[in-house]
């Protein structure tokens, strides 16, 4: 199989504006993010919408691809990077990683994982997800939860604490261990990237915010694979003090 990672990367962001050039280390994040998937795949990517990141990845001897500004997603970022990318390799790409731009110390072994599936031709869609064992994280609206049939194959994603555990006390819940935290990577066959950023944005997935839920309500089957790390994801400036480093 033929695997690209692409990373997309924005400018914007109301949160943390310029975020993917910050230093961490004498480097830009989103230098780290792409070494980092290298290590993983040889083929990686990053998408973007502005001059400044496309020069710093340049600058650093990475492959980029510039993009419309008018993507919603980055899901919508890597189909079009895509278009791109088998014009430059001249060849046609089986699996496309989405690997987020913020998170620089990304496992290569994810990456790794996450690709894995598609041994399986059932799988369209591939992501992670980490059991939970902190009660905090079950009832954070900002952590998005997943459950799986016993394939495997995810049956919903949402911020609420799901499954819901009647008549225990809610402390006791993640002695249970049925709750997964997911892990914001994904995995998509060629075909499937293309044709989900053509779906309008479902009931779910607007009440939810998590564009999965549009997947799943248009029937695309997406493989839950189980990780043992979970990723650290630079969201605010203050995420980034956080690390100590």
């Amino acid at each position: 199989m033929n695997i690209v990672v692409i990373i997309p990367a924005r400018y914007s962001s109301i949160r943390f504006p310029g975020k993917p050039l910050v230093l961490i280390k004498d480097k830009p994040m989103i230098q780290w993010v792409y070494e980092n998937s290298k290590k993983a795949c040889e083929h990686v990517y990053v998408a973007t919408d502005d001059e400044r990141i496309f020069e710093a990845v340049k600058n650093f001897g990475g492959n980029v691809v510039m993009t419309s500004a008018n993507h919603k997603s980055g899901t919508d970022r890597c189909a079009e990077a895509l278009i791109y990318i088998e014009k430059e390799l001249n060849k046609n790409i089986d699996i496309v990683v989405n690997v987020q731009g913020d998170e620089p110390f990304i496992n290569p072994q994810q990456i790794k994982l996450i690709s894995s599936a598609f041994i399986d031709k059932e799988v369209e869609i591939s992501t992670l997800a980490k059991k939970i064992s902190n009660t905090e994280i079950i009832f954070d609206e900002n952590k998005v939860k997943v459950v799986f049939d016993n394939r495997n194959f995810a049956i919903y994603f949402s911020r609420s604490p799901i499954p819901f555990i009647r008549g225990k006390d809610k402390n006791s819940w993640v002695n249970e261990g049925v709750h997964f935290l997911h892990i914001g990577m994904y995995a998509f066959r060629k075909n499937t990237l293309l044709e989900i950023t053509k779906l309008k944005e479902s009931k779910l997935e607007k009440l939810e915010s998590l564009e999965q839920l549009r997947w799943l309500e248009n029937k695309y089957k997406i493989k839950v694979l189980i990780t043992e790390h979970e990723t650290v994801g630079i969201d605010t400036p203050e995420d980034l003090n956080k690390l100590n480093i």
